[in-house]
């Protein structure tokens, strides 16, 4: 197996006891197996360096693992769950901690959509609404702002017609737990409300006060917006650079953004517990 030279530590490498929680996870097969050219924990940091700094596969610094063997591992986790296994686990062991039951029973939805590269090709849509060439991500997120599902959509898909999925994978999560959910006024209307309705979710709609003058805070929606402001830290969100949607969904939300806030809060909450 091939070692990274010694090199200086960069702030995005995983620290020992992430690594220890997420080693078990990312470990498609032995450590020690034959075929093995990389380690797997430099390939780990590769991707954490990728998603933080915003950068292209091919201006992977030199020092790390080559960009084609970590393009083609982060493919091989998302296509095998692994990243969404790790997420789960994580939601539930923060709710644990904020004495909170494994499956939440309301969920907050939101969509964000940005800039698409020109690679992005067919998945890539025009939001009229918003100006704006790109892909949206829709979300699901508990009372926590923690994640539960995401759907990838060219922009100009109706931000109402992705209810359905968006519910239906809520419920596949939490063993049809889910009873509420809270949305923004792109959702308005009787379609939506008999998509959540038919897996049996009442939709909820969270509207601006008529004589809106600046930000406000709304009750509910601030979660999933404190959600997206978290994964903005993420430069590699700015821009949808991936050319497949399923990449997107797997790199933009799961693989890195959600798994590493979320374990970074894991850690510090097991730290400060007796």
């Amino acid at each position: 197996m091939e070692t990274n030279a010694a090199r200086t530590p960069y702030p995005t490498d995983a620290t020992d006891e992430e690594w220890a929680f997420v080693a078990p996870s990312l470990t498609l097969m032995e450590e020690d197996a034959p075929q093995r050219r990389h380690d797997l924990r430099a390939v780990v940091n590769a991707l954490r360096w990728i998603a933080r700094t915003g950068a292209q596969w091919r201006m992977l610094p030199t020092n790390f693992p080559p960009w084609a063997v970590v393009s083609q591992q982060t493919r091989r986790w998302i296509a095998a769950g692994c990243f969404a296994t790790m997420v789960t686990n994580l939601r539930t062991f923060l709710r644990w901690a904020e004495s909170r039951g494994d499956r939440p029973s309301a969920v907050i939805l939101d969509a964000r959509t940005v800039h698409s590269a020109p690679a992005s090709g067919a998945r890539a849509g025009y939001d009229g609404h918003k100006r704006r060439q790109g892909s949206t991500t829709h979300v699901a997120v508990d009372t926590l702002g923690h994640l539960l599902a995401r759907h990838v959509t060219p922009a100009n898909d109706q931000e109402r017609d992705q209810v359905a999925v968006l519910v239906a994978t809520v419920q596949e999560a939490t063993g049809e737990h889910v009873e509420g959910a809270c949305v923004d006024q792109g959702d308005t209307g009787d379609e939506p409300m008999a998509d959540a309705a038919a897996h049996g979710i009442r939709l909820e709609v969270i509207k601006l006060p008529e004589a809106k003058r600046g930000f406000m805070l709304l009750p509910r929606r601030w979660v999933v917006e404190r959600s997206s402001a978290w994964v903005a830290r993420f430069r590699r969100l700015a821009r949808g650079d991936e050319r497949l949607p399923e990449t997107v969904a797997g790199l933009h939300v799961v693989v890195v953004a959600f798994a590493c806030l979320m374990l970074h809060r894991a850690l510090t909450v097991a730290v400060q517990c007796p």
